[in-house]
């Protein structure tokens, strides 16, 4: 484990889950010493992700305990490697979801280091020198500065904590898709949520028509007037899914919950692309009807690469777009863990840790 690693020896303090009761509680660790190639940062914020809830409580069995969660971190830098390039002291930078990659394979080398086979993230995962990895709720981290990114400055720190998953989640297919200030598609995004809403802002500084499919009739006034979405679709009205078929050249399924891909499918444009980053804990049912009649295409993906991230947040600069956050601080985690669970939030938890220390 990482706090009995021999260069593990800085003493750090965070918050950890350390069973499936999910409840997090302070804990002190051990971070290791900054190498030749890492930066030390003082964290500052960390966004909560739903990722972070299923890690806590174990849903995917995968957890190894206590865990740390958090890969959503922002903070300054305090200290750097001889070998550090392109970074400075005092620096406002990020650390994503990726702690480490072979650097070798096609995919690290292409710039898509988030497929790599080796891939170790920023928590519960195993770092080169075979410690478990121990994420953003905590007071400092340690990164290799080959997976930091630079915050730019006119953004607002906390708001922007999470673009580091969020943010580049829903950005990544976009500009896959060439739907990044390109403008004049009709693109669909499905779920009004922590990924939902920042891909109606992404759509729309863009220059694309945006319809949110939801199944929370309540959330059309926010998609309009508080998003600025074009229209909206309750995703059980079938007079509205009707209305609205063969209309919408890309959807974006950002909803974790179980759901019928069916309806959703009939929405798109022969040829159209339904790209899914939710992930649901039971397998999707895909008709063959919906695709062989319309031609259309299903896909999926996670996050994006270090350079992609970094051009994700260059690009919200330049639109100015942050995420809508709730700030909470370290003796909330819990209260905010249950309400994520109950996605009573708009949109997204930030917690305060260097706040919350000053307390």
């Amino acid at each position: 484990m990482a706090q009995t690693t021999p260069n593990h020896t800085q003493t750090v303090s965070g918050w950890a889950a350390h069973d499936s009761s999910g409840k997090i509680t302070p804990f002190t660790f051990k971070r290791r010493e900054n190498g030749v190639n890492d930066v030390t940062i003082q964290i500052l914020y960390c966004g909560i992700c739903h990722t972070d809830l299923h890690y806590a409580k174990n849903d995917w069995g995968i957890t190894m305990y206590p865990v740390v969660p958090g890969h959503e971190i922002i903070g300054v830098i305090t200290k750097m490697g001889s070998e550090v390039k392109g970074f400075n002291e005092g620096e406002r930078v990020g650390v994503g979801c990726l702690a480490a990659t072979c650097l070798d394979c096609e995919y690290c080398k292409s710039d898509q280091e988030n497929y790599c086979e080796q891939l170790q993230f920023s928590y519960n995962g195993v770092f080169w020198d075979g410690s478990i990895t121990y994420g953003g709720y905590s007071e400092m981290f340690v990164a290799d500065y080959r997976y930091v990114v630079h915050i730019p400055e006119n953004l607002s720190m906390d708001a922007a904590a999470p673009l580091l998953c969020g943010g580049i989640t829903v950005f990544n297919p976009l500009k896959e898709h060439g739907l990044v200030e390109s403008g004049g598609k009709k693109i669909g995004v499905v779920g009004l949520g922590g990924l939902g809403h920042i891909a109606v802002k992404f759509g729309k500084a863009f220059g694309h028509h945006v319809t949110v499919i939801s199944s929370s009739p309540s959330k059309e006034a926010e998609a309009k007037q508080r998003l600025g979405a074009d229209d909206f679709i309750v995703s059980s009205n079938p007079n509205q899914l009707k209305g609205a078929r063969r209309s919408l050249d890309f959807i974006l399924d950002t909803v974790s919950a179980e759901h019928s891909l069916i309806s959703i499918l009939e929405l798109l444009k022969v040829n159209g692309t339904l790209f899914i980053v939710g992930a649901p804990s039971k397998p999707f049912e895909l008709p063959a009807f919906p695709l062989i009649f319309g031609k259309r295409s299903v896909k999926g993906g996670i996050i994006g690469g270090i350079k992609e991230t970094q051009e994700m947040l260059d690009v919200c600069a330049k639109h100015n777009i942050t995420c809508d956050i709730e700030l909470i601080t370290t003796d909330r985690i819990n209260e905010a863990m249950e309400r994520l669970a109950k996605n009573d939030v708009r949109y997204r938890f930030v917690i305060d840790i260097a706040g919350s220390s000053k307390r």
